[in-house]
């Protein structure tokens, strides 16, 4: 168990600081240079920076406004509430303050920084949700709101006004072309992070109304090697008591299993569904 348990620790730092990096790179070497403002601290440390006229750094903005947050946070919430996500946010200021600040390709394209820019932006914030850590910024700030003053709102309800404001002020900082761009970003980065979330590996999931499941069930084992759970039912125009099968399978097998069901009963009802990932035999097992 001790084996295990410092296994943990170790992929979780591992997960932060690859992810912290990644966030820098992207906001240091994409972001920054085009001006294009993803919300949360470093948003507001791009806004800034501009502003200056590239006198204050972004590492400085993100620390000048992380550390009474943190304070406040602690006296609030507790060491254990903020604790890895004072590590998380010091290994990203730490980054940002030394990843060369220039674009990371020679000639500006705007559209290609985005496309590149979120997808690693994503993968890093996915794997800093993975561990369930932050990197401090407008998500702790929204936890406090919550937790003090807008206790009726979520924590992501209050999260997406703040960021909203910041793009907003981004926006009005550089220009209407830049905003647009922006808010691309933003929708690719949360796209990609909710990928590294719930697992790339897309299934399916199929629901089965059939007066004939026992046969099908035994086919779809058979021929396919997949499981088939029966669930009770209830026809509510009918009222006749059914049994519905639900099985899971990957994307490659849904037309064999269509074939089977309508093979077998040509009236059977089918419903197929997107499973994001499917934990189990015969799919992913899962690590702690």
């Amino acid at each position: 168990m001790k084996f295990l348990a410092g296994h943990k620790k170790i992929r979780t730092i591992l997960f932060i600081v690859t992810g912290d990096f990644l966030m820098a790179a992207m906001t240091n070497m994409v972001f920054d240079p085009s001006g294009i403002v993803l919300g949360g601290f470093s948003g507001v440390a791009i806004i800034i920076k501009h502003l200056s006229g590239g006198r204050i750094p972004l590492w400085l903005t993100t620390l000048t406004l992380n550390v009474p947050l943190f304070i406040i946070a602690w006296r609030i919430k507790g060491w254990g509430f903020i604790r890895r996500t004072v590590f998380s946010t010091a290994v990203f200021t730490g980054f940002l303050a030394i990843i060369p600040a220039r674009p990371i390709v020679a000639e500006p394209d705007l559209l290609l920084q985005v496309v590149f820019g979120g997808i690693l932006y994503g993968v890093g914030l996915g794997l800093i949700f993975y561990v369930d850590t932050t990197t401090g910024g407008t998500d702790t700030l929204a936890a406090l709101i919550h937790e003090k003053l807008l206790k009726y709102y979520s924590i992501p309800q209050i999260m997406q006004v703040m960021d909203g404001v910041i793009i907003l002020a981004g926006l009005l900082t550089f220009s209407l072309r830049i905003g647009l761009y922006s808010i691309i970003a933003v929708a690719i980065s949360a796209k990609i992070s909710d990928m590294v979330l719930e697992g790339s590996k897309f299934a399916k999931g199929v629901y089965i109304v059939s007066d004939r499941y026992r046969e099908i069930a035994e086919q779809i084992m058979q021929e396919i090697d997949r499981g088939a759970t029966a669930l009770r039912a209830e026809g509510m125009y009918s009222r006749e008591e059914k049994n519905m099968l639900f099985v899971a399978l990957n994307k490659k097998e849904i037309v064999r299993l269509k074939e089977i069901v309508y093979t077998m009963d040509p009236k059977a009802f089918v419903i197929v569904m997107d499973a994001r990932e499917v934990l189990g035999e015969g799919f992913v097992n899962f690590e702690q």
